[in-house]
């Protein structure tokens, strides 16, 4: 089953609407921050060797993302 980690926010309803619809083949993992988000995804692609997948809003959200994202790299 494929995962997606991530942190809600108002930008995402139309996404977390869709990911709704395919919740038999995609999993949304809710983290309590953005950071986390990312090294969930960051983690679950270094030990699995799928493609990591994490969400946030725009903005400072996305900013979030910069540590686990530059973990993986």
């Amino acid at each position: 089953m494929r995962c997606i980690y991530g942190y809600l926010g108002d930008g995402l309803n139309g996404i977390m609407a869709a990911l709704d619809c395919a919740s038999d083949m995609i999993r949304f993992v809710l983290t309590p921050h953005e950071e986390i988000a990312a090294f969930m995804a960051c983690t679950h692609a270094k030990f699995s060797g799928e493609v990591g997948v994490c969400l946030a809003t725009s903005g400072p959200g996305a900013i979030h993302l910069l540590n686990g994202l530059y973990d993986v790299k």
